[in-house]
């Protein structure tokens, strides 16, 4: 990628509408475009950095043997009338409308019921369960407050996996794969040692859940926290009991601020039984089917994470997910600058380096502040004075650290 040639231009300011933090970078950066509240579009830098999240999840889906679908956004109402959920008393984020012939729709806030709806054709023994598939799909919400950037939106990107299997038991096992897939997930994208397995309620959902919550100064929830167990409860639901049954004491406990980044849910056999998803057992008999719901809203992991690798000058990307890991800045227009620079583009391009190449002719300030707003985690400069020496300089955007390289030792520690 050549900045020269970027859909997009860096910012200095914003709108003063758009309070949030994580948006006011991703906005300034270039990564997303603000369509109304609530409501962003994904550029191509904040596109690359969706698809990385999504490839780090997609690898941990398949670690626990789940299969990608895509299921319709658009969703006819029945499955939603079986179980209760169409109700606007009892889930009151409903965006509806209706076809030309008057068929009430729903745009898709969740995937229970159209997943259930959907597998009736595909079990009818045992031997066809168990059954694991996720989808990323935007979700429609309609959030009465959607002013945290991407951390709270009326739509935004969600991986969302469900489980079909025989009995609890079987449940209980792949609920707790997914648990610790989780958590090498947010390991991964950089926020594991602020990530904490929470206590919930299940809000339209089911009556309790598990969260996964990261600590933000700026979060929505609030929840209680033992940093030695590595555990919380949310406050909705903190209680004596709550804190029995968890083996915890308020004492070692202290109240801190949150961000939701994942959630799961044990519906057990009520929807399957609601919507009559039943399978025949070894003995012949009829079972209804247990179902869990597990999500992870990507573009708030996106959100969050802007939110906390950040500084005051921009944007600080973990690398496994940063739009690129090297942003390369030609200094001066010689020939020899130029010559070093594009070389050094394909060299690190064809050892499939992800390079944000910045050959413009502008200033070098304007440059080095456009390179620190966006977040890429090297910058590599190509100047006349480290030429002199056959080196070029790299530096490191999370800790500042500057080396002097020969090209070759560069190309050999990426």
């Amino acid at each position: 990628m050549r900045v020269s040639k970027l859909f997009t231009k860096t910012r200095r300011v914003v709108s003063s509408e758009e309070t949030a933090k994580n948006a006011q970078l991703l906005i300034r950066a270039g990564f997303i475009n603000k369509e109304m509240a609530g409501v962003y579009a994904y550029l191509p830098l904040g596109l690359k950095v969706i698809e990385n999240l999504k490839t780090i999840i997609r690898e941990e889906m398949r670690s626990v043997h789940a299969q990608e679908i895509l299921m319709s956004t658009l969703q006819p109402k029945d499955p939603w009338e079986a179980t209760g959920r169409w109700d606007d008393a009892v889930v009151d984020i409903w965006f509806k409308s209706k076809l030309q012939d008057k068929t009430e729709v729903g745009f898709g806030w969740s995937h229970e019921e159209p997943i259930l709806k959907m597998s009736k054709q595909f079990i009818e023994s045992y031997k066809d369960l168990p059954v694991y598939v996720y989808q990323f799909q935007n979700k429609l919400r309609n959030e009465l407050r959607a002013k945290s950037g991407l951390m709270r939106g009326r739509e935004f990107l969600m991986k969302d996996l469900y489980s079909m299997t025989t009995d609890a038991q079987a449940h209980q096992k792949y609920y707790d794969s997914v648990i610790e897939a989780y958590k090498r997930i947010f390991e991964r994208v950089g926020i594991g040692q602020d990530t904490y397995f929470t206590f919930a309620s299940g809000g339209a959902f089911t009556e309790f859940s598990h969260e996964f919550q990261t600590l933000c100064d700026v979060g929505e929830d609030e929840i209680y926290l033992s940093e030695e167990k590595k555990i919380a409860v949310n406050k909705e639901v903190y209680s004596d009991k709550t804190l029995a049954s968890l083996g915890l004491n308020a004492g070692e406990l202290k109240l801190v601020k949150s961000v939701e980044v994942g959630n799961i849910f044990n519906f057990g056999t009520a929807k399957s039984e609601q919507m009559d998803i039943a399978y025949t057992d070894e003995s012949g008999a009829k079972r209804f089917v247990f179902l869990g719901s597990y999500g992870i809203g990507v573009s708030r992991l996106m959100g969050i994470i802007a939110e906390k690798f950040s500084d005051d000058k921009g944007l600080v990307w973990p690398e496994a997910i940063a739009p690129a890991r090297i942003y390369l800045i030609s200094l001066g227009e010689s020939e020899a600058v130029l010559s070093r620079a594009n070389q050094l583009y394909k060299d690190l391009t064809s050892q499939r380096v992800e390079v944000l190449y910045d050959e413009r002719n502008v200033h070098a300030g304007e440059k080095f502040a456009d390179a620190d707003l966006m977040g890429v985690p090297y910058r590599l400069v190509i100047s006349e004075k480290s030429l002199l020496q056959n080196k070029v300089e790299l530096k490191s955007r999370s800790s500042n650290q500057v080396e002097l390289l020969t090209s070759e030792e560069l190309l050999k520690s990426f």
